[in-house]
């Protein structure tokens, strides 16, 4: 998808991108091969050219986070098949004060759970998010990354990031992860249904007062279907955002045909 977009030029409408899609520049390279287009002059022509180039250069770099900045947040989400493969789905849980607890990380086919007073500090958690191009979260914008730059001002949080709330809000979606986890079929493990954030903060207490493991156990399985569920979630609002584009009936975004046009079917935790 980020080879077909211009949102990031200036002065670039959705409607404007949409009809050079329509008049099939459709990637960049049309783009750049047409001798002119319609509605832009040539010196604007030129201008656009330079910046395609230097975004294509940054592109066959793998450098993400040139278009972390150079594209509007709203937009991040075109990103996504891209760095689906280096992106890490992230969540974290407080205390009553607070405090992070835990900081869950699904990459790379694997998750990691950092836990206050055991593995999680300012180096570990670095350590962790450098190793990826992308961040994808779920309230992300407004909760998460807030809270881990307030408690580590020095966490290089600077890859593009996808928030899954407001992406759902793009396609109609209403509600928190587990409502629209339910109305996509996604499902927890019994012991998971029902558990809420507060019951999370129940769980950290019983043990870090009263040693119960059972109750980390409890805690860290939560997180880490926060984590991973992110997943299909994200799978799922990047091919249907895709194909509200209609450049997938052109072939240019192949994940829409691998991934499904329903939840159904995923792997469950």
């Amino acid at each position: 998808m980020i080879e077909s977009s211009y949102s990031f030029l200036p002065g670039v409408s959705l409607g404007t991108e949409q009809r050079l899609w329509h008049e099939g520049l459709w990637t960049w390279d049309r783009f750049l091969m047409a001798g002119s287009v319609r509605g832009i002059s040539p010196n604007r022509k030129a201008r656009f050219d330079q910046a395609i180039e230097e975004a294509r250069e940054h592109f066959l770099n793998e450098d993400s986070r040139y278009f972390g900045n150079i594209l509007p947040c709203r937009h991040h989400w075109r990103l996504y098949e891209w760095l689906r493969a280096r992106a890490v789905y992230l969540d974290i849980e407080t205390n009553s004060s607070g405090q992070i607890t835990v900081v869950g990380l699904y990459g790379y086919g694997a998750y990691t759970a950092l836990i206050r007073g055991e593995t999680l500090d300012g180096r570990r958690l670095a350590e962790e998010l450098r190793q990826y191009d992308l961040l994808v979260t779920f309230c992300g914008t407004a909760f998460d990354l807030p809270m881990l730059i307030a408690q580590f001002p020095d966490l290089p949080v600077n890859q593009p990031h996808i928030d899954l709330c407001n992406v759902g809000r793009q396609l109609g979606y209403r509600g928190g992860l587990k409502a629209i986890e339910r109305q996509m079929c996604i499902q927890r493990v019994p012991e998971l249904q029902g558990f809420t954030g507060k019951d999370a903060i129940r769980q950290w207490n019983r043990w870090r007062l009263g040693h119960d493991e059972g109750a980390r156990q409890l805690l860290v399985a939560y997180n880490k279907a926060d984590c991973i569920h992110l997943e299909p979630l994200a799978d799922f609002f990047y091919c249907e955002l895709a194909r509200s584009t209609g450049l997938h009936e052109m072939g240019i975004l192949g994940m829409t045909d691998r991934i499904p046009a329903t939840a159904n079917g995923y792997p469950r935790q």
